[in-house]
C-alpha cells in the first residue's frame, strides 16, 4: 500500500508519497492543470498497482471537490478529509505535506481497519444534497449579509444629516418609505450614493426572493430538515442549514459528539495541579453557531421550561454563558430528535414531563 499526503493549492499540488515502511518516495509539486494532474495520477495508479493500491489524505478547503472526484477516478481506495491544525511557526507547502504524510502513515493500521484515526480530526465529506443545500443556504446567508449593509448605509445618510426621523413611516423597508427615500432632496454626491444603494437594495430583495423559492423547494423534500423545523425559530432557510451540516446523525455516537462537532463544548487546560477550563472552542460550522444562537430567542420565548433553566444559570454565571448552555442543550435535543426521529416537544417528550412532575411534587 501507499500513502499519498496532498497540500493543495490553486496552482499547485505539493505531493508526499509513502510506502509501507514509511519511507518518502516522491517528494514534489505538480501543476493543477488537467494534463499535468493527469498525467501524475496515471503514473500513480501505474506503481501503485503492484503495492495494493494507495490512500490518500488531504485538508479540507473550499475548492477539494474536483480533487476527490479525480481521486476516485484514478483508483484511491480511501480519501482522509480533516480539519486543517494551527499554523505551524515555520511553515512551507513541503512541510506541510510531509506532516500529513506522517499522520497518514502512523494511522494507517486504524484507517484500513475501519477504525477512528488518532489524533486527525477527521471530515466526512457531504453528499452530493447536501453539499447543494450547504452551498444555496450559504448563498442566503451572503445575501442577507449584503442587503443589511446596504440598509445601514442608507440610514447613515439620513443621519449625516439628521432626518430619519422625518421617515413617513416607523421604518425605512416598507414601499411608503422607499419612495419618500427616491423623492427626498440630498445633495448632489449623496443623492447620487442613495439612488444606487437604492438600487442594490432592489437587486439583493429580488436575489433573495429567488434563493427562499429554491430553499422552500428543497426543505419540503429534505426528512431531516422537516424534523429541524419542528424546533422553536428552525424556518425553511435555518432547518435546511442545519439538517445539511449533521450528515448522517448515527456518525455521532453521543449528543456530546454533535456539540463537539459544531464547536460548542468548552476547551480546557489541565496540566499537573491547573484545571482550567475555558470558552467553547468555537471548531466546526461558523453557520451552525449562529443559527442556534438566533434560536434561542425563540426558544425561550415558546419553552417556559426552558426559559426556568435558562434564568437559573443567567443568576450564576450571567446571561452570555447561560445562553450558549441553551445553544449546547438545543444540539442535544436536536440529537435525540434525530435519532429517535421524533419532533420537537416544549418541555420535553411526555415521559420526560411526567419525570419533572414527580420530582416537583416530591419537593
Amino acid at each position: 500500500m501507499l500513502y499519498l499526503a496532498i497540500d493543495q493549492h490553486r496552482k499547485q499540488l505539493t505531493v508526499n508519497l509513502r510506502d509501507d515502511s514509511g519511507e518518502i518516495l516522491v517528494r514534489r509539486q505538480v501543476s493543477t492543470r488537467w494534463d499535468r494532474v493527469r498525467e501524475f495520477f496515471a503514473w500513480l495508479r501505474t506503481e501503485s498497482e503492484a503495492q495494493g493500491g494507495f490512500v490518500t489524505i488531504l485538508e479540507v478547503c473550499g475548492f477539494n471537490r474536483w480533487l476527490m472526484e479525480m481521486l476516485v477516478e484514478y483508483g484511491c481506495q480511501e480519501t482522509v478529509l480533516i480539519q486543517p491544525t494551527e499554523r505551524s511557526p515555520q511553515k512551507t507547502d513541503h512541510r506541510d505535506a510531509n506532516a500529513l504524510g506522517e499522520l497518514l502513515w502512523v494511522n494507517r493500521h486504524r484507517l484500513l481497519g475501519g477504525k477512528k484515526p488518532q489524533g486527525i480530526r477527521r471530515i466526512l465529506p457531504p453528499t452530493e444534497e447536501d453539499a447543494e443545500n450547504r452551498q444555496v443556504t450559504e448563498l442566503r446567508r451572503r445575501l442577507g449579509a449584503q442587503q443589511t449593509k446596504t440598509v445601514n448605509k442608507i440610514r447613515h445618510i439620513l443621519r449625516k444629516h439628521n432626518i430619519e426621523q422625518e421617515c413617513p413611516t416607523k421604518g425605512i423597508d416598507t414601499k411608503a418609505a422607499k419612495k419618500w427615500l427616491a423623492e427626498m432632496s440630498l445633495p448632489t454626491i449623496d443623492r447620487l450614493e442613495m439612488d444606487q444603494l437604492l438600487d442594490q437594495w432592489r437587486l439583493w430583495e429580488a436575489q433573495l426572493e429567488e434563493v427562499n423559492v429554491t430553499i422552500e423547494a428543497r426543505q419540503e423534500k429534505h426528512e431531516t430538515a422537516c424534523l429541524v423545523a419542528t424546533m422553536p425559530g428552525a424556518g425553511t432557510y435555518t432547518s435546511l442549514a442545519l439538517a445539511s451540516r449533521i450528515g448522517p446523525i448515527d456518525r455521532f455516537p453521543t449528543p456530546g459528539s454533535l456539540a463537539n462537532y459544531w464547536g460548542l463544548t468548552p476547551g480546557c487546560r489541565n496540566s499537573g495541579e491547573t484545571d482550567r477550563m475555558g470558552s467553547i472552542t468555537k471548531r466546526g460550522s461558523n453557520m451552525a453557531r449562529f443559527l442556534l444562537g438566533q434560536m434561542v430567542l425563540h426558544t425561550l420565548r415558546k419553552d417556559s421550561y426552558m426559559k426556568n433553566w435558562y434564568k437559573k444559570i443567567k443568576k450564576r454565571r450571567g446571561s452570555k454563558i447561560a445562553r450558549v448552555a441553551v445553544m449546547r442543550r438545543l444540539v442535544t435535543i436536536l440529537w435525540h430528535m434525530l435519532k429517535h426521529r421524533q419532533p420537537y416537544v416544549c418541555g420535553g417528550p411526555p415521559e420526560v414531563k411526567r419525570i419533572q412532575s414527580f420530582y416537583q411534587q416530591s419537593s
